[in-house]
């Protein structure tokens, strides 16, 4: 990649950004710094765990992200009392012409944009069925391997470890995210904006500006950029 390719290829990226910015505003006030580094972990297909106290638009947000990128969207409400298997999949006994045979079906995992609501809300043990598909895009179940379809990107939300019913979640789980985003309350401005959006009707619906394989060849220009500017720092010379 030369000069001139990785700039064309900078614009396109700058490109993107500013097309999901644009139909992001017309939903999300405020929280630049959130959208930013959201933004940052999709194009380098990374992951991202927000946190904050309910209310704040984390699962909007996230929502709305999906919406935009024209992606297979899932949301996963992680509950006490939810199970691996809810997660990925299950094999359930399949009756077809007179024979039995174990046939899997595929759990919310198995999407492109996952929203894992609340995620310290589950114990670890139904937390770590996220790992692999985080780390490797591949869910392992029944002793068979399965491709998820990429892109793919888990944005969790979690409450504040010290509210009541949480749990933290364990150093392998933490270490899938690329960023853990804390969401803070809104400014006196922000908040006038927003009842204004809520009270006058003024909330406008975002419209999808860029496909799965736009985002996959972003992360590929970023990619090839970081490799280019590696190999130019230690050329000699």
């Amino acid at each position: 990649m030369d000069s001139s390719v990785a700039s064309v290829s900078a614009e396109k990226v700058a490109e993107g950004r500013e097309r999901i910015l644009t139909e992001l505003r017309k939903v999300i006030v405020g929280q630049d710094d959130v959208v930013e580094q959201v933004l940052i972990a999709l194009f380098t297909a990374g992951h991202c765990l927000i946190t904050g106290v309910p209310g704040l638009a984390k699962t909007l947000l996230i929502k709305t992200l999906a919406e935009i990128l024209d992606l297979d969207f899932k949301r996963i409400q992680f509950t006490p009392d939810i199970m691996p298997s809810d997660i990925t999949g299950t094999e359930i006994l399949d009756e077809q012409e007179g024979t039995r045979r174990l046939r899997f079906v595929k759990g919310p995992i198995f999407a492109q944009i996952i929203l894992a609501d609340e995620i310290n809300r589950t114990p670890p043990k139904t937390q770590a069925a996220l790992l692999q598909a985080m780390q490797e895009q591949h869910v392992t179940a029944g002793g068979r391997t399965y491709s998820l379809d990429l892109p793919f990107m888990v944005l969790a939300t979690q409450n504040p470890v010290e509210q009541e019913g949480t749990y933290p979640l364990p150093e392998a789980q933490l270490d899938r995210f690329m960023f853990m985003v804390n969401i803070g309350y809104p400014s006196r401005s922000e908040e006038k904006q927003i009842v204004r959006a809520t009270t006058m009707d003024l909330e406008s619906s975002p419209e999808a500006v860029l496909s799965g394989t736009d985002i996959l060849h972003i992360q590929r220009v970023l990619r090839s950029a970081s490799q280019w500017r590696t190999r130019q720092r230690h050329s000699p010379g």
